[in-house]
């Protein structure tokens, strides 16, 4: 079996489309193909629901899944490991976080265990990036740990049987629009508020689609991102509601750059959640999880 038709399994996985997932991965379409047959082949099962779009897993490839992300995560961070086991740079601590905690909680967090350590915790590597992208770097073995928001009725998609996390702390998803914008909570069924929207796979989003469920509010999407800092800027035109980190719009609600669009009953509490696989990392980050945790 080739390594890299796991990589081609989990891009088709992700985009549910042959085309989407053969761009990703820098293929024809036709190759792309013959690569996921050739895997199929040697699993002895069909992976993927061809009949329907977008293209969904079988049970057998829902079975097959995790074994794929581990698989290709113990590599990454095997050769990781075997990379720098006589290298200085093992004590370096790799970490994943979603832009908005990066830019307003992470900064402050670690500034505070290190004052509980009372010393530097060494060298960090920080990748920013969307919930999805972090989620696969920590599966991938390239991060040891991801910070992002977590809300108990979305949780993301990391296995618990193979990650473990711990809450480190908590923000709070405030309804937020410019201030002459004329927007307010819940909005009218014959004038409904312009809404910008997480896109998919986003875990603020998810948390804000939970909360919506539970009551009326007329929304209507006009934008959507992944990043809050760019719902935030478009909120910031005038352009709709958008649901962003307290952490993240405490200033400009301040100045008066943003301005509430609904009650504290509109916020969405959730949590910032530190996760680490469950297998033994460096004895760098054993030691900061024993201090974070």
């Amino acid at each position: 079996m080739d390594i890299t038709w796991l990589d081609d399994f989990l891009a088709l996985a992700e985009c549910g489309s042959f085309s989407r997932a053969a761009e990703a991965r820098h293929l024809t379409q036709p190759a792309f193909s013959r690569r996921i047959r050739a895997l199929e082949d040697w699993v002895g099962a069909p992976l993927f629901d061809r009949a329907v779009q977008p293209v969904t897993l079988t049970q057998a490839g829902i079975r097959f899944r995790p074994a794929a992300d581990e698989t290709l995560r113990r590599l990454h961070q095997g050769r990781e490991e075997a990379r720098h086991a006589m290298d200085a740079a093992a004590t370096t601590l790799r970490f994943a976080a979603t832009h908005s905690l990066s830019l307003t909680f992470f900064p402050e967090w670690l500034r505070a265990l290190e004052a509980r350590a009372r010393a530097r915790v060494g060298a960090v590597r920080l990748d920013s990036d969307t919930t999805a992208a972090c989620e696969q770097l920590l599966l991938s073995g390239q991060s040891q740990f991801m910070l992002c928001h977590q809300h108990p009725a979305a949780p993301g998609r990391l296995d618990a049987r193979q990650f473990r996390s711990v809450r480190v702390g908590e923000d709070v998803l405030v309804p937020v629009a410019a201030p002459d914008a004329g927007l307010r909570l819940p909005g009218r069924p014959e004038a409904p508020l312009p809404y910008l929207a997480y896109a998919e796979g986003s875990a603020l989003g998810r948390a804000v689609d939970v909360a919506l469920a539970a009551r009326a509010a007329w929304l209507t999407p006009v934008f959507m991102a992944r990043q809050a800092v760019l719902l935030r800027g478009m909120a910031q035109e005038g352009r709709g509601v958008a649901w962003l980190p307290r952490t993240l719009v405490r200033d400009d609600l301040e100045r008066g750059t943003l301005a509430a669009a609904g009650g504290e009953d509109w916020a969405v509490a959730v949590e910032v959640h530190l996760f680490r696989p469950r297998s033994r990392m460096s004895p760098a980050a054993e030691a900061f999880w024993t201090l974070a945790a």
